[in-house]
């Protein structure tokens, strides 16, 4: 898994029928460097004109072909440390790099050559998960939900439970027994991220280091959540460019009280979704790269009360590669013709299959 903070290539194995969780495997990462982050932040602004799903202007065949290879070596480095024969991996789940989600106009783009990747792997591969839910009308996004439900199933906490992730963008899928229900909520760290590497030259604000040090502008916050989007009700789903640095209206601010105001409309943002829930949820588990980020978990944590929040380890989930289990889970109900997408996540007219296999 390649999420929208462009950090590096998430891997993770597990075993699964596509329902059940049975076991969870070794986890692996590998980081980006940073021309290749250049690379794919350049992707993101040749991809805005697209209006085909298969046109690769710009940087884009180069970004997809470095997408390609770079899973390839996060995988192959991944079997090779951790002493997995190739016959042990039944598929791969496959996500590649959003570089354009408009699910408004028919259209969302993840570049990344799954059959190319299954050659050189010598594994089937599942990938391309979004297109065919969009294609009949839904959001394409978010994806996770289900691998969320059967996560819940595994632990204790009284129900409603929200499980909240939060990469660039941030998405909650709430749970209560039956079919989740799920939308995007707004910013995750995307804004943060591109505002540190704006004013800093740093990729983020480690542990929410510059955040904790500043003041909220809540003029600005309130100023944000008017945006329509924040009344839609779920299912709803955003492209990481609809709330950018250069769109949002951000007061010049000192650093750190830039990373508190928008580390606050982060957690603002998951707060409004809850009147658009079924339910008030009862306990909250954050998953993500801002489950590593105290001073947001801590924001969450006030605005949420009084339902407990919690990061997904410390329920003995994977906050770092939840993703890229859910890819694999997904993976294997592409396998087995299961859906993926439903009404109460994505939208879509009925429950969905989804995602292309390609084999070796």
């Amino acid at each position: 898994m390649s999420g929208t903070s462009l950090d590096g290539v998430d891997v993770a194995a597990i075993e699964t029928d596509g329902e059940r969780i049975m076991a969870f495997g070794p986890t692996s990462y590998r980081a980006y460097a940073d021309n290749e982050r250049a690379l794919l932040r350049q992707a993101l602004m040749d991809a805005r004109a697209l209006t085909s799903r298969t046109a690769r202007p710009g940087v884009l065949a180069e970004a997809e072909a470095f997408i390609t290879r770079a899973h390839a070596e996060a995988v192959e480095a991944f079997l090779d440390a951790e002493g997995i024969a190739r016959k042990a991996v039944t598929i791969v789940g496959f996500h590649g790099q959003t570089v354009l989600h408009r699910p408004g106009d028919g259209l969302t783009v993840q570049i990344g050559d799954g059959a190319a990747l299954a050659k050189r792997l010598g594994l089937t591969v599942a990938y391309d998960f979004r297109a065919a839910d969009v294609a009949a009308g839904g959001q394409g996004a978010p994806l996770v939900p289900i691998f969320h439900r059967a996560l819940a199933r595994s632990i204790e906490r009284p129900h409603p439970i929200a499980v909240l992730n939060i990469g660039g963008v941030a998405n909650v899928t709430w749970v209560d027994g039956g079919d989740p229900v799920a939308c995007d909520t707004g910013p995750g760290n995307a804004l943060i991220d591109d505002f540190m590497r704006a004013t800093t030259g740093a990729p983020l604000d480690r542990d929410g280091d510059q955040a904790a040090r500043g003041r909220v502008d809540e003029d600005f916050i309130a100023r944000v959540l008017k945006h329509p989007f924040f009344d839609q009700p779920c299912p709803k789903s955003l492209d990481r460019n609809d709330f950018a640095l250069a769109n949002v209206g951000l007061p010049e601010l000192s650093v750190a009280d830039g990373a508190a105001t928008l580390s606050a409309l982060t957690a603002a943002s998951v707060a409004r979704v809850v009147a658009r829930l079924p339910q008030a949820p009862k306990a909250w588990i954050v998953a993500g790269g801002g489950a590593r980020n105290p001073t947001l978990m801590k924001m969450l944590s006030q605005r949420l009360a009084p339902a407990t929040v919690e990061t997904a380890d410390a329920v003995g989930w994977s906050s770092q590669s939840i993703e890229a289990q859910a890819f694999a889970y997904l993976a294997m109900r592409t396998l087995g013709g299961l859906p993926i997408t439903f009404p109460q996540t994505t939208g879509a007219p009925q429950a969905m299959s989804g995602g292309v296999i390609a084999t070796p």
